[in-house]
C-alpha cells in the first residue's frame, strides 16, 4: 500500500496561494487546529488554584473589614454574664428566682465528670483537636446540607459557639459569621479548653428560661447539676441544637430520641461503655412538676424586691446574682395566707353587696421584729397592690394605744379617772362643731384609763389625749416606727390619719419588750455574686418608753381580749395581748396582738369606700382571723 497523505500537506491540485475562487463558490475555512484535550487532573488544580485563590482575597479582604469591629476578647477572662438573683426565706430554701436570663454559674470543678463529655460528645467531637473552628465539621456540614436540599445540619464549634453568645448579635448574616470564626480561633489561643467549657456550660441556652447547666439541672429535675445521672446529663446535652423541639416538657418522645443519640455518641467517643449507655437510657429521667408558689410569699417576695430596686437598682437585682437572705417563713406563711382566705371567705358569704372585700396580715417575731409573714392581699394573681405595707388606712381604735402610752410617759397611771360623758368641741371649720360619741352611744360617767381603753371608750382617749397633747403623741408614734404623716388634731385619738398595717403592727413590739421598739426586720443580709456582703442586717432594739409604762400597757391589752373588745381573740393557751380597730361605717376592721413569740397586725376592709357590713367590727371579723392563726403556729400545724 502507498503512503497515506497527512490531512495538511500539499498536492499537485492545490490552488495557488493568490488563486481566486471560481466564481458562484464561497471561500472554505480552514479547520481550526486541534487543541489536546485537558485531562480531569488539571481540571481540579484548576478549579483548585481558583478557589484557593478566591478563598484567601476574600477572607483577607473580609478579615480587614470586620477587624476594626470586632469586639475586645479581654472581657472573656472576666466572664461575667447575667445572673440569677436568689430570695432565700428561713433556712436557706429558695422562694423567688428574679432574672433576665436564669443563670447559676457553677465551676467545672463542680460539675459531674461526665457532663462536659456529654456537651462534646454532642456537639463538638473534635474539640480538643480543632484550634477554636474545625474545617472538616464546616465541609461535612456543607456537603451534607448539599445533599438534603436545607440546612440540616451546622458546623460551628462550641467555641464558636460561645462568641456567638458572648459577642455577637444574633443576626445572620456572613460578616456575623466571619467575625465568629475569627474570634473563636483567637479564643482558643487565649483560653483554655477548660476555660472555654467552663464558659460554654454556664452560657448556653438549654430551653424552659434556663441558661447553663445548673439553672437547666434546676428547671428540669429540681436538682443541683452535681447530682444528676447519666441520663439526665445525656437529655441536657441534647437540647443546644433544638432546646424549644428537645424539651421533655413538650415532648417526651422527641426528648429521648435525642437523649438516646447523646448517649450512643458519648459510647463511640469512648467516654463511657455501651452498657452504661443503654442503663442510662432505661433509668427514670424524674422531671420535676411545677414548681408555683403554694405558701403564699409573693406579697413579701415583691417588698423585697421593690427594696432591692429602689436601693441597688433595677440592673443588679435582675441581672447582678446577689443572694438575698430574708426572715420569711414558709410555713408560717402558709398558715397566715391559710387563716385570711378563711376568714374573708365567711366575712364575704355575710355581706349582701356583692363586693369582695380584702385583708391584709403582717406576722413579726416578738422579741426580734424579724418579719416571718405578709399577706398583702386576697389574691396575687389579681393585685399586686400591698395592703399590709403599702396601703395607708386609718386604724381606728387601733391607735388609742400610742395615745395612752404617751400619757403614762407623762405620768398618768392606769387607774387615773376620766368623765366618760357627751363631748362638744370646736369643729375644724369656724363655727362648727365637732361632738364625738362612744361606739356603743353610751357614757359611763367616771372611768379609769385601764377601763377606757379595754372598752374603747372614745370620749376617753380624746380627753387623755387634749391633756397629754398631740404633739407629745405624734413624738410617741415616731418613737414606735410610725412614719406615716399624722394629722395635729383631736380627732387623731380616734386613729383618723391613715397608717400602713406593718408600721401600726411594728408599733405594738414596745408594749411586749418592756419598752423597746424592735423595726420591722425583712432582710437578714444581701450577698453579691462574688461573696461580698453588700449589707447585714441584725435585728434592733430602740428604746420608745419605760419598762414600767410599757408593764402596764401590756397589762391593760391583756385585759382587752379578757374583758374587752377583743374577747373574739381569746383562747389561746399562752398570754395573749392586743387591740381592736374599726373606723366609720365598718369600713375598716383591724385586730393587732402578741404573745411571748409573735406579733401579728390583721386588716381587712374595701379598697374603695364601702362598709364591710352592719355587724363587721375589728373584734368581730379581724380578731378571729388573728386567733386562727395565732392557734395554728401554737400548735405548730403551719
Amino acid at each position: 500500500m502507498g503512503k497515506k497523505t497527512p490531512l495538511h500537506s500539499k498536492s499537485k491540485k492545490s490552488p495557488a496561494k493568490n488563486r481566486k475562487p471560481p466564481a458562484g463558490k464561497k471561500k472554505t475555512a480552514k479547520p481550526a487546529k486541534r487543541k489536546k484535550p485537558w485531562s480531569h487532573v488539571h481540571c481540579i488544580i484548576f478549579l483548585g488554584g481558583i478557589s484557593f485563590s478566591l478563598t484567601v482575597f476574600i477572607s483577607l479582604t473580609l478579615y480587614l473589614f470586620v477587624l476594626l469591629d470586632i469586639p475586645n476578647l479581654k472581657s472573656i477572662k472576666d466572664y461575667e454574664p447575667k445572673m440569677t438573683t436568689l430570695v432565700l426565706a428561713e433556712g436557706h430554701q429558695v422562694v423567688k428566682e428574679i432574672y433576665e436570663e436564669n443563670r447559676r454559674v457553677v465551676s467545672l470543678e463542680s460539675m459531674p465528670e461526665l457532663l462536659p463529655k456529654a456537651f462534646v460528645a454532642a456537639e463538638d467531637a473534635r474539640f480538643y483537636e480543632h484550634p477554636g473552628v474545625d474545617a472538616w465539621s464546616i465541609f461535612r456540614a456543607f456537603f451534607h446540607n448539599l445533599r438534603a436540599g436545607a440546612r440540616a445540619q451546622g458546623g460551628s464549634t462550641i467555641t464558636q459557639q460561645v462568641t456567638r453568645s458572648l459577642l455577637l448579635s444574633r443576626k445572620k448574616v456572613y460578616s456575623r459569621k466571619i467575625k465568629e470564626a475569627i474570634l473563636a480561633y483567637r479564643m482558643d489561643s487565649v483560653l483554655s479548653k477548660d476555660e472555654i467549657l467552663y464558659i460554654y456550660l454556664n452560657q448556653i441556652y438549654l430551653g424552659e428560661r434556663a441558661y447553663g447547666v445548673e439553672a437547666a439541672a434546676r428547671t428540669y429535675f429540681n436538682r443541683t447539676v452535681k447530682d444528676l445521672s447519666l441520663g439526665q446529663m445525656a437529655l441536657l446535652a441534647g437540647l443546644p441544637q433544638a432546646p424549644s423541639r428537645y424539651s421533655p416538657f413538650k415532648d417526651f418522645e422527641i426528648a429521648q430520641k435525642r437523649q438516646a443519640y447523646v448517649l450512643n455518641r458519648m459510647a463511640e467517643e469512648g467516654y463511657i461503655t455501651p452498657e452504661s449507655a443503654r442503663e442510662a437510657f432505661s433509668d427514670p429521667l424524674h422531671l420535676q412538676n411545677s414548681r408555683a408558689d403554694s405558701f403564699g410569699g409573693e406579697y413579701y417576695v415583691q417588698q423585697v424586691s421593690n427594696y432591692i430596686h429602689r436601693e441597688y437598682g433595677q440592673q443588679l437585682l435582675t441581672t447582678g446574682g446577689l443572694t438575698v437572705y430574708t426572715c420569711l417563713d414558709p410555713a408560717i406563711q402558709h398558715s397566715a395566707t391559710a387563716s385570711i382566705q378563711k376568714g374573708i371567705g365567711a366575712l364575704s358569704k355575710a355581706q349582701k353587696n356583692g363586693k369582695n372585700p380584702q385583708a391584709a396580715m403582717v406576722v413579726m417575731e416578738t422579741g426580734t421584729g424579724k418579719v416571718r409573714a405578709v399577706v398583702g392581699g386576697v389574691d396575687f394573681a389579681a393585685s399586686q397592690f400591698d395592703r399590709a405595707t403599702q396601703a395607708v388606712r386609718q386604724p381606728g381604735s387601733a391607735f388609742k394605744p400610742v395615745v395612752y402610752a404617751a400619757a403614762l410617759e407623762k405620768g398618768f397611771t392606769i387607774n387615773s379617772i376620766f368623765m366618760d360623758e357627751p363631748l362638744k368641741l370646736a369643729g375644724v371649720r369656724r363655727g362648727r362643731t365637732w361632738e364625738p360619741k362612744n361606739f356603743d352611744n353610751q357614757y359611763l360617767g367616771p372611768t379609769t384609763l385601764k377601763n377606757g381603753l379595754i372598752d374603747s371608750r372614745n370620749i376617753v382617749a380624746i380627753k387623755l389625749l387634749q391633756e397629754v397633747g398631740v404633739k407629745r403623741v405624734i413624738s410617741m408614734a415616731k418613737d414606735l416606727g410610725i412614719r406615716s404623716e399624722i394629722r395635729p388634731d383631736l380627732t387623731l385619738a380616734l386613729g383618723s390619719s391613715g397608717i400602713s398595717l406593718l408600721e401600726m403592727t411594728g408599733a405594738y413590739s414596745a408594749f411586749a419588750n418592756k419598752g423597746r421598739h424592735t423595726p420591722p426586720l425583712f432582710i437578714e443580709k444581701i450577698i453579691d455574686r462574688h461573696g461580698n456582703i453588700l449589707e447585714e442586717n441584725l435585728p434592733g432594739k430602740i428604746r420608745a418608753m419605760s419598762e414600767n409604762s410599757a408593764r402596764q400597757m401590756d397589762h391593760m391589752l391583756q385585759e382587752v381580749i379578757r374583758q374587752g373588745t377583743g374577747r373574739r381573740a381569746m383562747g389561746l393557751k399562752r398570754t395573749a395581748a392586743g387591740k381592736t380597730g374599726t373606723t366609720d361605717n365598718n369600713m375598716d376592721a383591724w385586730f393587732i396582738g402578741y404573745t411571748r413569740d409573735f406579733l401579728a397586725g390583721v386588716w381587712l376592709g374595701h379598697d374603695t369606700n364601702l362598709s364591710l357590713g352592719k355587724d363587721a367590727s375589728g373584734g368581730q371579723v379581724a380578731a378571729p382571723i388573728w386567733l386562727d392563726f395565732m392557734k395554728k403556729v401554737e400548735t405548730g400545724k403551719n
